[in-house]
């Protein structure tokens, strides 16, 4: 077993003395920091010299301000002066829940501890702070047990500890167990916990299990969330990483109390079930902020629920951390810093186009550029920019929130969407009257927008006129960095990337492993983007004025150098990132079109 591996047997009895470095046990950190080459004695005396005139700031603290030293460096050599273990990873699965029972999280978080094995006389504790000792007494009244300790970094600790009360809490099919009809009041409004994991155990088994529901998705990193009905049962799906997966079942008989406690949350009209119905909930998991889009549906078998799930807190993603490949970015970049013209984003429904036009606003976001936004909802909260958002139910459409815009002055308007000829009119001759704007579409690749813009009714010279280019984007799995295992390509799927054993040579290429708990077994772990720019040149906009065949437009873009989305899927392939299916299964609309 690995290092990184420990097992909660090896740290139920913990003795010091036992670890590398014992001669360096008790002397002075810098001298502990230079002993194991972390720093040198250059560093440390600038560093001392800070400390003299930083009244009371630890001399860890200052190394890693400076970035002498990571905060991983630091802790590590704290673990060797204070004669502790260091641990990479806690083993989360083997931590007992019950450790944690009578003791608040919000106490774990704010402290950064948490207790994660115990014997007949001691209790294993990991913090990211051993020099705090104050929350170490408060923990020997709660326990009543000695106290050892352990050091890991605040966010492996951090991660742990949502984890371990996650499965602290009842379990999603624990409260299913737990429903009876006695218990259930479906139109009772009761009050929201400030966050899920803090949820009372003491709440009526509907409530539990919606919390649990909602915080076992945002462990897993969902996107959407499906309760769907069907004659004699209900399924609970899960979307990871694009992909549906049967997560759970519901009792048939309690789906209408589950419904009705979701429009509560989402303030819904709970008496109403013949018509569909949009909401928005706004909850907290684990210290993460969850903007949830709420679809309610009627179906024969009852109504049909769809939870999208934003997680807030992640923030937005600057363009330069969008994988974009180095003629991607310069050219996108350049393109997003023009005056006037009209910029298109495009893919199908879940592919980052948002992701990206938040990415390119956020890019030229300065104190002299007046920018507004007409979305439907507004995701994300930007510094700087005025953002509308779209309420269709009281008039306030695309159409008329973008007629309103252009009395306010702005030199960058962003669409959320184009989603009719009026939208794209005036889109479109805002583009051409000195505004430079940010939209998506919803198309195959890049060239098809040209075709979709005409089904709008755009004129071809405006079209040639206004666009400055197009990006087509979809979100490709990454293979899971802990499982992830070598492959060697067969003659096969080089044909089928377009590549050579020259492209491979001296390169590793990977394939889906067996799966394991960092990746919840599916052997992907995330997703990242992949592109296609076309970029409107002059003889592009020469075929514009004849033709918006998109088949004329993508190969006279190819033939100028455009690089397809099977090109940039093809590159993290090489970059070890993806798998060979996975960049295939990704891009196969391409096999179709050839």
């Amino acid at each position: 077993m690995s290092e990184e591996d420990k097992s909660i047997s090896n740290l139920k009895n913990v003795t010091p003395g036992q670890r590398p470095f014992r001669d360096l046990q008790k002397k002075p950190l810098g001298e502990v920091l230079i002993k194991t080459g972390t720093i040198t004695q250059d560093q440390l005396d600038d560093a001392l010299q800070a400390q003299k005139t930083s009244y009371g700031k630890r001399l860890g603290d200052i190394l890693v301000e400076k970035e002498y030293v990571t905060e991983d460096e630091m802790l590590k050599s704290l673990a060797i002066q204070l004669d502790l273990p260091y641990y990479d990873r806690l083993p989360v699965a083997e931590i007992d829940p019950e450790l944690v029972e009578n003791i608040p999280i919000q106490f774990c978080r704010d402290h950064l501890i948490l207790p994660i094995a115990r014997d007949s006389f001691n209790i294993t504790v990991a913090v990211a702070d051993p020099l705090n000792i104050f929350p170490m007494d408060d923990l020997r009244l709660i326990l009543s047990a000695n106290i050892n300790m352990v050091v890991s970094t605040p966010n492996v600790i951090n991660n742990t500890i949502n984890r371990v009360y996650e499965r602290a809490q009842d379990a999603s099919q624990k409260a299913i167990d737990a429903l009876n009809v006695s218990d259930i009041d479906s139109s009772e409004d009761l009050e929201e916990a400030k966050d899920l994991l803090e949820a009372s155990n003491d709440d009526k088994p509907i409530i539990r299990l919606v919390n649990s529901l909602l915080a076992r998705a945002v462990k897993e990193r969902v996107s959407d969330v499906h309760i769907e009905p069907f004659e004699t049962e209900v399924i609970v799906r899960f979307r990871i990483d694009g992909t549906l997966h049967e997560a759970m079942q519901v009792p048939k008989r309690h789906v209408g109390a589950v419904v009705s406690r979701i429009k509560i949350i989402g303030k819904l009209n709970i008496a109403e079930k013949r018509i569909p119905q949009d909401g928005r909930i706004s909850i907290k998991v684990a210290g993460k902020d969850i903007d949830v889009r709420l679809s309610i549906l009627p179906t024969s078998h009852g109504e049909r629920v769809v939870m999208r799930l934003l997680d807030k807190s992640a923030g937005v993603r600057r363009l330069e951390e969008m994988g974009m490949d180095d003629w991607t970015y310069r050219a996108w970049t350049a393109l997003v810093q023009q005056k006037h013209g009209i910029v298109l984003v495009t893919g199908p429904t879940g592919s980052g186009k948002s992701s990206l036009l938040y990415a390119s606003v956020l890019h030229i976001n300065e104190p002299d550029i007046n920018i507004m936004t007409v979305e439907d909802p507004v995701e994300y909260t930007l510094a700087g920019l005025g953002q509308i958002d779209v309420k269709s139910k009281i008039g306030l459409t695309f159409s008329a929130a973008l007629r309103s815009i252009l009395r306010q002055d702005p030199d960058v308007i962003m669409i959320g969407e184009i989603r009719d000829n009026e939208t794209a009119k005036i889109a479109v001759e805002s583009s051409l009257t000195g505004h430079l704007v940010f939209s998506t579409l919803h198309t195959n690749d890049a060239a098809s927008t040209i075709t979709r813009l005409d089904d709008l009714d755009i004129e071809p010279f405006q079209i040639a006129s206004a666009l400055l280019g197009v990006m087509a984007t979809r979100l490709i799995r990454r293979l899971c960095e802990q499982c992830k295992e070598e492959h060697t390509p067969t003659e096969e799927e080089m044909k089928l990337m377009e590549i050579t054993p020259k492209d491979i040579k001296g390169k590793k290429i990977y394939k889906v492993g067996s799966g394991c708990e960092h990746c919840f077994q599916s052997g992907y772990s995330g997703r990242t983007p992949i592109h296609e720019l076309l970029v409107l040149d002059d003889p592009l906009r020469e075929l514009l004025m004849t033709t918006q065949d998109s088949s004329a437009i993508r190969k006279l873009a190819l033939k100028n150098g455009m690089k397809t989305l099977r090109i940039s899927a093809v590159r993290k392939v090489l970059e070890g990132i993806t798998s060979i299916e996975e960049a295939i299964s990704t891009t196969q609309t391409e096999d179709l079109e050839m």
